[in-house]
Parts: structure tokens; sequence; C-alpha cells
């Protein structure tokens, strides 16, 4: 002060200008006050996010704008320079601008990238005010919270310059990945390369286990020889020692794992991800990958040295979507990188945890290595309703021979479309001790026809005959039977009928009296008004009809999807189509018409046997030349052989037109094919038709009559 005062009152005067300029921003004092080590902080941490340095510069989080006009001065202080109306820039202008040195501007610059930056990671739910550039910080999950324990399980890295960010959640039940740059879009789409670092047991400072580690795993049922050969040691963080997994390939240190004995892991950043314990199926053909490395240990202990672990935890459910390709399956990567040892096993057991992520994890682990050679482990049971979680828990609870059966005894991993008999083991038994009911077939309600056909869920019946011989009247008959006897319910895709016409029909069957005074029914009076409400609320609790209410066609898959849906919601037993030629036969330019009937008939015969539901199948003979009055056989069915060759039941139904062969009420049911002997046989039933009220009985007579000659045939 002394000083200032004997200064000249001009020099007084430039001197608070240049005091103004320099001490305008705040933010500038603080810049040039900031040390080079807080823009620049150390990257040579190797520990992941709850073991990194908790001393960092706070000066690095805060928002730096450069401010350089000067702070102003009131006029009524003395030192305000007085002009007389001019302007002030004369006297402002003698005073030197701050020159910006390069580490100066390189310094803004970062600041500003990281300003950018945090903005951005705090939009993705990430605050990341206190995390300096060039370290791993680690940071609760936005997306899991760090489950029950609330840990810290999200791994962010910012880099030295401020440029971009990346995290990765190391919980197995979230693995929330991501990234960001200062200037541009989601770090995904353009990832940021990892340099892979190289570690050894000197540079990461590992030591051999103390006591009370080897006691924890002696509580384990893990023996001391078990844990120098897998080389598993120590490190100490802070006032706290964590095990150390060691990752070795080829004996060199590639990785290391971090547990502590509350359960929390930490992984050396940057390393290489491969799976524990490489090196013991080197040369080996058939492998077992568990989900921890303490598994892995107890699998050494039950005697299988070729054993390896994953490094990760399990994800929480299966990918719906496609298998990655190499350089993009980054949660897998691990598999990928060991590779050429796992391609020369011919069998790969997989004995991950029992849970559901544990399963999941075991379906992408098969999924990548291909199911054919994978095998998989149950585990045993630990009560009645609750079994082993893993390896580990087997070892300890029930010892090391119920562990190795447990693996001796793994089952091949399931294939789509590929089964074991023994799966079917239950249905078998269920089919011989009848449990199911109609193993034999359902009677037709016919005796001379129950001796050559029944009724057997899930079979498909192809009805032929020569029209107007009473084709669509037998199945309306047979179907009023089944749903007398067994209570069966029915849906009719029937083109051929009006549904008015149809409803008389199935009435006059249920009621057994005909629905009008007309002539075909003088003999019989006709049904009551009552008797008409009653079979209409019968018509309405058994049949559902199936019609397409456009002017085009129906197409079979049309059908397929609507009967489906009245299986799911009125529980239907039975299906008739009547006839095939009234569906719509859409095919490609180079599909036969054989080609198509095999891929249909295939189509229906998959809806019959996944839900239980019989199937008639109306079609119609082709135009027969010469016909002498017999009845055909199914290869004359119009369209291709395959109308017998698929199906399960084959029958032509035929009308005597001959007076002088039997009676004109006389209907013969060929029953042409029976593809299961113990529903029936092939031969001829005859039945009487009541053109009063529709109804068959059985024939008291079996008349002869003679086969159609080849040469009529056509």
């Amino acid at each position: 002060m002394r000083f200032l005062l004997r200064l000249p009152q001009t020099h007084l005067r430039k001197l608070s200008c240049s005091m103004s300029l320099l001490m305008g921003s705040r933010q500038f004092l603080e810049f040039c006050l900031l040390p080079s080590f807080a823009a620049y902080p150390s990257s040579s941490t190797t520990l992941s996010p709850s073991y990194s340095s908790s001393r960092q510069v706070s000066s690095v989080s805060r928002r730096f704008r450069p401010v350089l006009a000067s702070r102003p001065v009131s006029k009524n202080s003395p030192y305000y320079q007085r002009t007389n109306g001019l302007s002030s820039y004369n006297s402002i202008s003698r005073v030197p601008t701050p020159v910006d040195t390069e580490e100066e501007a390189d310094k803004r610059a970062v600041l500003s990238r990281l300003v950018t930056l945090r903005r951005k990671l705090a939009e993705q739910g990430i605050d990341a005010e206190n995390c300096p550039p060039g370290q791993y910080s680690g940071l609760t999950c936005p997306t899991c919270e760090g489950g029950n324990s609330g840990e810290k399980s999200l791994s962010l890295f910012i880099a030295p310059d401020g440029s971009s960010a990346t995290w990765n959640c190391f919980r197995g039940k979230c693995g929330l990945t991501g990234g960001v740059r200062a200037n541009g879009r989601l770090a995904s789409a353009d990832p940021i390369e990892k340099v892979e670092r190289k570690i050894t047991v000197e540079g990461i400072e590992l030591e051999p286990l103390c006591d009370e580690i080897k006691d924890y795993f002696a509580a384990r049922a893990i023996s001391r020889k078990t844990l120098e050969r897998n080389r598993v040691m120590q490190k100490r963080i802070g006032d706290e020692i964590v095990i150390a997994f060691t990752y070795w390939q080829r004996r060199e240190l590639v990785s290391c794992k971090y547990r502590s004995l509350t359960k929390k892991f930490l992984q050396e950043r940057n390393t290489r991800r491969i799976l524990y314990g490489l090196d013991d199926i080197e040369k080996t053909s058939e492998i077992i990958i568990v989900e921890g490395e303490i598994d892995k240990l107890a699998m050494e202990e039950a005697g299988f040295l070729n054993c390896v672990s994953v490094p990760d935890g399990a994800p929480a459910s299966v990918s719906s979507k496609e298998i990655p390709a190499e350089d993009k399956d980054t949660k897998y990567k691990f598999l990928w990188n060991c590779n050429d040892y796992l391609k020369k096993a011919s069998r790969i057991v997989i004995a991950t945890d029992g849970d559901g992520p544990g399963q999941a994890m075991a379906e992408e682990i098969a999924r990548r290595l291909g199911k054919e050679r994978c095998w998989r482990v149950k585990w045993p049971k630990k009560s009645e309703d609750e079994h082993f979680k893993d390896a580990n828990e087997v070892l300890m609870s029930k010892g090391p021979h119920l562990l190795k059966e447990a693996i001796l005894n793994a089952e091949p991993y399931p294939i789509q479309g590929l089964f074991p008999f023994k799966d079917f083991f239950d249905e078998i038994d269920a089919y011989y001790h009848r449990t199911h009911g109609h193993e034999y077939g359902v009677s037709t309600g016919w005796k001379n026809l129950d001796n050559f056909y029944s009724v057997v869920p899930g079979e498909l019946t192809v009805v032929t005959g020569i029209p107007n011989s009473g084709k669509s009247e037998w199945i309306d008959a047979m179907l009023c039977n089944l749903n007398h006897s067994v209570g069966w319910k029915f849906a009719f895709c029937s083109m051929e009928n009006k549904v008015r016409d149809h409803g008389r029909k199935l009435l006059e069957k249920h009621v057994k009296k005909p629905f009008f005074d007309a002539d075909y029914g003088r003999t019989v009076q006709r049904m009551s008004a009552e008797e008409l409400d009653e079979g209409k609320q019968w018509l309405n609790d058994t049949f559902y009809l199936i019609r397409c209410e456009m002017d085009s066609l129906p197409s079979i898959e049309w059908v397929l999807e609507r009967a489906k849906a009245a299986v799911l919601r009125y529980g239907i037993r039975g299906l008739v189509i009547d006839p095939y030629n009234e569906l719509d036969h859409q095919r490609t330019p180079r599909q036969t018409e054989t080609e198509y009937v095999s891929q249909m008939l295939t189509k229906i015969k998959r809806f019959s046997q996944h839900h239980s539901c019989h199937v008639w199948f109306v079609a119609h003979p082709k135009q027969l030349q010469h016909w002498d009055g017999s009845a055909p056989n199914l290869y004359d069915i119009s369209g291709s052989a395959h109308f017998i060759n698929k199906c399960d039941n084959g029958i032509i139904v035929h009308r005597n037109r001959d007076a002088k062969a039997g009676p004109l009420d006389l209907v013969q049911i060929g029953v042409r094919k029976v593809r299961n002997k113990v529903a029936g046989q092939i031969g001829d039933a005859y039945l009487c038709y009541d053109r009063a009220t529709g109804l068959y009985s059985d024939s008291p007579v079996t008349p002869e009559i003679p086969e159609r000659r080849p040469s009529n045939r056509y």
C-alpha cells in the first residue's frame, strides 16, 4: 500500500485498468491457478470402479468460460477515467492484451469438451461431475441402480482429452453399455478402440494368499492344493484384502478378476477377456463350462481338471435377436477369443447356475458353440421343491461324489425338433394304461362300421364319393353321434351348404323329426316349435361355423387359423372341410398341383396332431367316363394321389342306385385305408339311410356288390 501511495495519479489509473482487465473473470483466474495435473490426471490407474483413487481435483468439474472484458468501474470512483464525451478505447488499447500459450489453449479446449461431455452423460442419467478424465470411475448404474446391494457397478471412462466417454455395467443381470462423444453422436455407432494392456503379477501387486483367505476357501470345500495349482492370489486395496483370480493363456497372465469376501467383483481394465482356466482345456476333447471361478475350483475337487469358467455374470434372459457378428458380440467376446480351444471339443458340458440367468447363459453359450455338441447338467434336488444352485453348493452340501455324478449324468442339450424317446415315456405309459381315454378311438355310433373305423383324436380322414352319394350327410350324422356319446364339439368349413339348410339337416338328426311337412318327411310328424328351440340351443352349443363372407375363396391357411381359434376358444375336437375344390388354391407358377396338395395336407395334419383335433376332409373324385355305377376308389380323387398317401384314414361313401342290387336306401361305407391298426381295418360297412330325418342305421343285410372293373375306370 505504501508503494501504491507513492505512485503518480496517472500510474494508478493505468494500474487500475490493467488489474480490472485481468481480474474481470473468476473463471479466468481459476484457469490460471489450475495445476497442470488437474486437467491431465494420471492415467496409470489400473483398477475398476470401486477401488479408484478418491483424491480428485474438484476444479476440473467447474464450467470454464473465458471472459476478457474488463470489470466496469463506477463513475463515482476516483479512478474513473473521464473522456469528455470521447471513447475510452484509446486508454484501454494501451493495456497489453493477454496472449494464450499453446498449453493454455489446450487446457481450455479440454475443459470445454468436458462441459459438453458431462451434459450428454447427464442426459443418459449418468452423473459425471466428479469423474476426472483419463481414469475409470465407479458410479451407480442408471438402469439397475446397483441391484439390491446398491453397489457402484457402472464403470465410466472419460478420455484424457475429454473427447469421449464409455461405460459398462458389470452386473450380469444388467449389462448396460454405451458411449458418447463430446462432438458427435453415440459412440456405439463409432466405437472407441481400447488398447489391450499387458499385466504381470508384480505390476498389479499380487501376493500369496493369507490364512484368512485360505480358511474362506476351506469353508467352501476348496483345498490349498487346488488354490495353488490355479494360482489363486490376493491383492491389498487400502485396508481390504480381495481374492485375485488370475487368468492365464499359454503361461502368460492376460487378466485378473477380484472378488471381495462380501462378493463384490472387479476386473483389470483393458485386458483380454478369456475363459478362466483356459490352459486346462488346451488338449482336451471334452470340456466343462461353469459360471464362476469358485465353481471351476469345485469341479477340480470332484476330479475334473478340464473345466473353465465364464469371466462375467449371466444375462437376465436369452436374447431374442440373431447371434451378432464376432466384432459386434461384445458380451460374449471371451468365447470368440477362446475359439481355437473350443472348436476342438467334441463334447461340451454346460454346468451353469440353475437359476433363470444361469439357464439363459447356458442357452447363449450353446447357441454360439453349437447345440449338437453340448450337454447340460441338471443339479440334484436340495428338497422336494428346490434344486442346488451351482457346483460349489453341491460340493459343500453333498460332497465331490454327488457333484461328479451330476456331471456324468449330463443330458444332451435340447435341439428343436430332435428328441430322445425317453422324453415321451410318460405319454407311452398313459397310452398303455389308457388313462387319457379314446386310445382305441371313439365309436362312430354304428356297430357295423366300428369294426373297420373309429375316430381317433389328431388324425386326418379323407372322404370321397360320387356326387349325391351323401358324403356330407353321413359326416353330419356321425358328428351328431359323437356329440351325443362323448360330448365333442365341432367346427364346419362347409362351402357347399347354405347355413339355414345345413342347420335344418343337423336339427333333423338331433330331434329325429323332419324340419318341414314336405314330401320327403310326410311319414313322420314334423318337429314342434319347442323342439326347434331346444334344437337351436344344442346347435349353438355344439357346432361353430368357419365362413369367408368376402367374395374371394378362403385359403387353407385362413381356414386353419380360424380352426385354431375355435380350439382355443370353444374346445372343438373335430373339424370338417367340405369340399377341397371350394378352397382358394393359389400356387407358384413352378409348383405342380401334386406338390401343392402335398404341402396342404401336411399343414392339415400338423394342425390335427398339435391340437388333438380330428379332421374330415371331403374331396370329390375326378370325372369318371363310362361309369358303371360302382364305387370309386381313393386314387380317383381329383388333384393328386397324395390324398390317399398322406391321410390316416381313407373312406368312400357310395349309395346304391340300382334296385336290382339291393335297397335304394342302402349306403356303402368303404374303408380303404387305416394307418392305425388299433383304430380299424380295411373293409366295408353298410348302413340304411332314413330320408325323412337324415339318420343312418346299421343295415341288417350285407349285400354283395361287385367291385368296379379297372377297364371301366375312366
